[in-house]
């Protein structure tokens, strides 16, 4: 059976006349021992412009920053530091670190998550504000590949076109 909206998780196709929601790729997320440690090489490797202030989230239980890049509109790289051994990501963390999930950025998170529950993700957190952008909601999502997807809630005035 196909869900809603076209989408068939199987064959990775949509019916003719239906297009996915909307979404903006905001960043890749990176877990690390420490960002302060961390910035430096970071900004030099991937050639960024320069980075945030580093933002501790008590709903997340992390620290994050962002580093820019040089070119306008690219995608951004987070720096996710667990606040402590309570963090999610902390377990991650003591495997190695490394790339941990990407971020898109949408106009209906509520409407994307269960898009994509409907294809088969599993929802592991349902919208809730964040810190780092300033309380808009994030969502967080496993695909049946593995891959970790944090959404965002777009601003206001994004420019998203909605159906």
């Amino acid at each position: 059976m196909r869900p809603a909206g076209g989408y068939d998780s199987k064959r990775i196709r949509f019916e003719k006349g239906c297009a996915p929601p909307p979404v903006l790729f905001h960043h890749a997320g990176f877990v690390v021992d420490s960002i302060a440690r961390s910035l430096q090489g970071f900004m030099a490797s991937t050639g960024a412009a320069r980075h945030t202030a580093i933002i501790e989230d008590p709903v997340q239980r992390v620290k994050v920053a962002f580093l820019v890049p040089a070119a306008a509109g690219q995608p951004q790289l987070e720096l996710v530091e667990p606040s402590g051994e309570n963090s999610p990501v902390f377990r991650f963390l003591q495997q190695g670190g490394g790339l941990h999930h990407i971020c898109y950025e949408v106009a209906d998170i509520e409407r994307q998550v269960s898009r994509m529950q409907a294809s088969g993700a599993t929802v592991i957190r349902r919208p809730r504000p964040a810190a780092a952008f300033h309380n808009r909601r994030i969502a967080w999502v496993m695909t049946a590949e593995k891959l970790l997807i944090e959404y965002l809630e777009a601003s206001a005035g994004a420019g998203f076109e909605t159906d």
